[in-house]
């Protein structure tokens, strides 16, 4: 190929070599930004008649050129070019073959370097409000299975050994609380990219009359930039926003490992459906948690992605380097995964199924109660640390003798301490126990249904 075919040929008096074309070719990934990249080209169009600096009816032939090349990549009949290495530059060439002259001065006070800035906060901007969509879903359907759970009795874990009772419903809002923290950060992002770099150009803006914040607020941006050689070269939004994805996928497999645990039959708290379950090609009777077990190995991906974005950033000087065509395909990796993982995690859990008995049974065991026995002694005027210290003898005294706190005599209490009196049986009991934390944040029932109406409200 003749080196003057390319849209930035002139300079140069060499073709390009093939080896070098097909390396340094983004086309293959970046052309998902196609939409909003005819989005920010229109925009710019409007903007340059606006100034003069196009007429009306090279406007036109532009808006229409481009709304037909759209229509023919939605189709699929769009041809795409690795010799024109990216979306940009195809979507500029098939212009200019359609439309003549008029697709030659669409690029007038702008580079793909403020082009490419735009289009990656615009697709992200997309992105965020899908995601907020689909955790809005996710956080519906866990306050919707907490409220149906508000009493349903648990152990509640520290180094995976029982410590206390607690509700099911309390440690579903548990995982409201890390995902609504995720809302926030995913929302805060969103407001922190929804600035226009456009007219920034290259590095330095443009001796052109242009009017940035018509082209901002055409786009649907809050602003405009303060500095072209930052605007250009920033990608600050897709550090954030690979910071929070991966924050969210954390979440994600932390809840996960829990669902399946809790699905195995050493648990056997919860029942996964079917639907989002697969079996073994060698063991008939096997049922795998194979979905939770992927959003579980997919963490690790966008985790990946995160510390690739850092990587990428930390060595460049200013303004754009090449280096930024990377940042791509970990952020399009991030958001296909964060889309599919809350997909297919608020499809799941609704259709949850619970095995109270089996998780009542299992509250009951491991001494779950002993820390309400220390808090009765210490209501009785016992010192705390010498309560816990006659709580711990008196649990060695029931593993030695095969029993539990609730089964033992008055007269075993006493040997332990005086001041036990028939009242502490009260406070043995699991309902007892849970019924105590009766304050914002415990696991009472009546404090899970009041957190449940907040959850409501805040989800709003």
């Amino acid at each position: 190929m003749n080196s003057n075919s390319k849209l930035w040929g002139g300079r140069f008096s060499a073709s390009t070599d093939s080896i070098m074309e097909a390396f340094s070719s983004s086309v293959d990934f970046d052309r998902r930004l196609f939409s909003v990249d005819i989005d920010g080209s229109i925009a710019h169009a409007r903007m340059l008649t606006a100034t003069h600096i196009l007429t009306e009816e090279e406007c036109t032939a532009i808006i229409v050129g481009l709304t037909a090349i759209r229509e023919e990549i939605i189709s699929g009949d769009f041809i795409w070019s690795a010799a024109h290495e990216d979306v940009h530059m195809n979507i500029e060439a098939a212009l200019t073959e359609r439309v003549g002259e008029a697709g030659k001065k669409l690029h007038t006070a702008r580079s793909r370097n403020d082009q490419v800035a735009t289009d990656i906060r615009l697709y992200l901007r997309e992105t965020l409000d899908g995601i907020e969509d689909r955790l809005n879903h996710l956080l519906g359907a866990i306050i919707d299975l907490a409220e149906r759970e508000a009493d349903t009795l648990m152990p509640g874990f520290t180094h995976m050994q029982v410590a206390q009772p607690v509700t099911f419903g309390h440690h579903l809002l548990a995982w409201f609380e890390m995902l609504i923290r995720d809302r926030e950060r995913f929302l805060d992002c969103r407001r922190r990219l929804n600035i226009s770099p456009l007219g920034s150009a290259a590095l330095a803006g443009t001796s052109f009359p242009i009017d940035r914040k018509m082209t901002a607020t055409e786009l649907g941006f809050d602003g405009i930039t303060e500095n072209s050689l930052d605007a250009v070269s920033d990608r600050d939004f897709a550090i954030e926003f690979g910071s929070a994805g991966a924050l969210l996928m954390i979440h994600l497999s932390r809840i996960s490992e829990e669902l399946v645990l809790w699905s195995t039959d050493r648990f056997g708290f919860i029942d996964l459906s079917d639907a989002f379950c697969t079996g073994s090609s060698i063991m008939p009777q096997k049922k795998n948690p194979d979905v939770v077990e992927l959003i579980r190995g997919k963490s690790g991906r966008v985790v990946g992605n995160l510390n690739t974005l850092l990587v990428l950033m930390k060595g460049q000087p200013l303004a754009y380097n090449r280096d930024n065509q990377e940042d791509k395909e970990p952020l399009f990796d991030t958001a296909d995964t964060l889309n599919a993982s809350l997909d297919v995690m608020g499809a799941m859990v609704p259709e949850i199924s619970v095995n109270r008995e089996q998780m009542r049974e299992a509250a009951s065991q491991g001494f779950a109660t002993a820390t309400d026995l220390a808090d009765y002694l210490v209501r009785k005027g016992v010192p705390f640390r010498d309560a816990h210290e006659m709580v711990g003898q008196a649990v060695r005294f029931c593993i030695d003798e095969g029993l539990d706190l609730a089964e033992l005599s008055l007269s075993h209490f006493h040997a332990f301490s005086s001041v036990i009196e028939e009242d502490v049986y009260g406070v043995l009991t699991l309902e007892g126990s849970v019924a105590a934390k009766d304050h914002v944040g415990g696991t009472a029932p009546k404090q899970v249904r009041s957190a449940i109406e907040r959850a409501r409200t805040r989800l709003q």
